[in-house]
């Protein structure tokens, strides 16, 4: 179906136009830095035409607390949602190395991303990379999401929990952006642990300082993100195995860049 002969070419065509349109909305809509903080914080609601500012009808009151306390003036990240007008501000790590090793994310908001991880050090490495998501949920809205799940308690498991296996997922974002160094940093942290403690599955504690109360010792995958880690970080010309550089068929539209920059 994806072949340019016959009736292909011209799927490939709204295959193109269909991505272009996603990547935009995605790199516009779902990036949020300091200075997109501050206006999503002044947004009028009740804006229904086309000149709306505020088009997706986001309630400025449905910001979280910690998200002020957590933005810093350098660095950003793209967010989930739960529903068009419903953000979901918490860091992703998967989503956002993904988003940078596909080229979804700007090469302006690649690099706003690893400065985030940079001034936000403490809380997403913490004594033990990498943390999963951050922060936690607690009382209802773990009661709600998580439905009770006793692994999924406050940083334990997917729920703020620290996972060594993905510290190649880092590496290789870091590798891209021209920024071995954080992957460096956090490799040498992992090093110091990961070993005494039987190659761990997951680890607890808001720092990562505990091995995860259920968690399953010597783990293929977290052996195999740790030396996968190690090669490319010997090695970046391995990085193209994994990383999709930008399509340049694609006309991407230009972003202005933030005050992060």
């Amino acid at each position: 179906m994806l072949k340019p002969e016959r009736d292909g070419k011209e799927l490939i065509e709204r295959i193109d136009k269909r991505i272009t349109a996603l990547s935009y909305h995605i790199q516009k809509y779902y990036w949020l830095d300091f200075t997109q903080l501050n206006n999503i914080y002044r947004y009028k609601t009740e804006e229904y035409s086309h000149t709306a500012v505020n088009k997706f009808n986001v309630i400025p009151e449905s910001i979280p607390d910690w998200v002020f306390d957590f933005m810093p003036l350098r660095g950003g990240y793209l967010i989930g949602n739960v529903s068009p007008a419903r953000m979901d501000f918490r860091w992703f790590l998967v989503g956002n190395c993904i988003a940078i090793l596909s080229s979804l994310a700007t090469p302006a908001q690649a690099t706003a991303i690893m400065d985030l991880i940079e001034e936000r050090w403490e809380d997403l490495i913490g004594e033990m990379p990498l943390k999963i998501v951050y922060p936690a949920l607690e009382g209802h809205d773990w009661r709600t999401v998580t439905g009770f799940d006793p692994k999924n308690t406050r940083w334990s498991y997917h729920n703020g929990g620290t996972w060594p296996a993905l510290i190649w997922l880092l590496t290789a974002a870091c590798i891209k952006t021209g920024r071995p160094q954080i992957a460096k940093r956090a490799i040498e942290l992992m090093e110091q642990r990961l070993s005494k403690n039987g190659w761990p599955e997951y680890y607890d504690g808001k720092a990562g300082r505990y091995v995860g109360k259920q968690a399953r010792k010597y783990q293929t995958w977290s052996i195999s993100g740790y030396l996968v880690a190690k090669l490319m970080i010997e090695n970046p010309a391995n990085l193209p195995i994994i990383s999709l550089e930008e399509d340049k068929r694609i006309s991407m539209p230009k972003l202005t860049r933030s005050i992060s920059f």
